[in-house]
């Protein structure tokens, strides 16, 4: 019997290996505030895609300097990100698994230390003598605890809506299979989702119509930009647990306009834009994932400490997702897809050859 895990998911003309894929996780490595990929983003994702995952998508990749969670993101706003992209394409699929990658701007939650710096006590927006910049968003409402924002002309929107379709055709070019946007987390998109951080007045303010207007012109735009055949996802916050913010319900519904605009999946996440108290237990995000799957009507990613073989298995085999994101797990052992296989009982062909030796002693 096979695992409906390990069943391959086929997608526009993209088909993976199994269903588990792994997630967009910031590292933080880019050495020179260029927003140029390292030799260390090559070696960190070919190691994800040696360990058996159908998929790994690539962090989040910012559209313009200004939209960098922090001066060591990824960006890819010139062909020389393009070019500096290709040999971390060229190793994830060498290793078998699709290339994806998640295109965003940080928005208000822009210019910070980044994780790895705050762990050391550097907290909220940089500063312009730390490498800081005036961060942007929907309307002059700071996230908690940072420096407020410049509300977004109409004129810097249009330039911003190019952006996402210009770095689109570039992620095209550097060779990847698919394309993330990134509509979660209170970065810019969900920021102007949310009637919490949105209070604007004109025509992307006030109704979830013109609430949803940013993103749908963006996925539009990208959609119009790349091939029909080439998968198009967004990953969106369903609920951000606090009073007056996005709902699950919400949700559904701009999903539903989204996948009108040419959207092939929804990646479902929640939480982020602000503070809120989550109850977090395995696999606690999986039921708006299967919520969003079964009244949109489109095919899911859930996500969300989904940390053992047999939840992701029953996940998918119970049909609240078609993809299962393993993130946490695959940091901890980047080969985690083939020691679920072997704990499953699973007949797979791609552990690497060149560690066969290893696998053979387990089998």
């Amino acid at each position: 019997m096979v695992s409906p895990l390990f069943e391959p998911f086929t997608l526009g003309s993209m088909s993976t290996r199994n269903r588990l894929w792994v997630p967009p996780m910031c590292q933080y490595s880019v050495t020179e505030g260029d927003g140029l990929a390292t030799a260390y983003h090559v070696g960190h994702y070919s190691a994800l895609a040696r360990g058996g995952a159908g998929a790994v998508i690539v962090e989040m990749t910012d559209i313009e300097p200004q939209g960098r969670i922090s001066p060591s993101c990824l960006g890819l706003w010139s062909d020389q990100h393009t070019e500096a992209f290709k040999p971390v394409v060229q190793a994830i699929q060498a290793a078998g698994a699709k290339a994806g990658i998640q295109i965003g701007h940080a928005g208000r939650k822009a210019s910070t230390a980044g994780e790895i710096a705050a762990r050391g006590g550097h907290k909220g927006t940089l500063s312009p003598q730390e490498g800081g910049w005036q961060t942007l968003a929907p309307s002059a409402i700071a996230y908690p605890g940072y420096d407020q924002p410049q509300a977004l002309s109409l004129e810097k929107i249009e330039e911003l809506v190019e952006a996402f379709g210009a770095a689109a055709e570039r992620a095209l070019a550097a060779g990847f299979d698919f394309i993330e946007i990134h509509g979660a987390h209170g970065y810019l998109l969900t920021q102007f989702l949310s009637p919490l951080s949105n209070e604007r007045t004109d025509e992307y303010g006030g109704s979830l119509e013109n609430r949803a207007r940013f993103i749908r012109r963006v996925v539009r735009l990208m959609r119009s930009r790349i091939p029909e055949t080439i998968p198009l996802l967004v990953r969106l916050s369903a609920s951000e647990f606090v009073e007056g913010g996005i709902t699950p319900e919400e949700t559904v519904q701009v999903v539903q306009w989204l996948k009108e605009d040419g959207l092939d999946m929804a990646d479902v996440s929640a939480g982020g834009n602000y503070p809120a108290k989550i109850r977090v237990f395995a696999g606690y995000q999986t039921p708006l994932a299967h919520q969003i799957r079964q009244q949109a009507e489109i095919p899911v990613a859930a996500v969300g400490m989904i940390n053992s073989p047999r939840l992701a298995e029953y996940i998918v085999g119970s049909g609240q997702a078609d993809i299962v994101l393993v993130g946490r797990e695959a940091l901890r052992r980047p080969s985690f897809a083939l020691e679920w296989a072997q704990e499953l009982k699973e007949d797979i062909d791609y552990y690497p050859a060149q560690y066969q030796r290893a696998w053979n002693t387990r089998r």
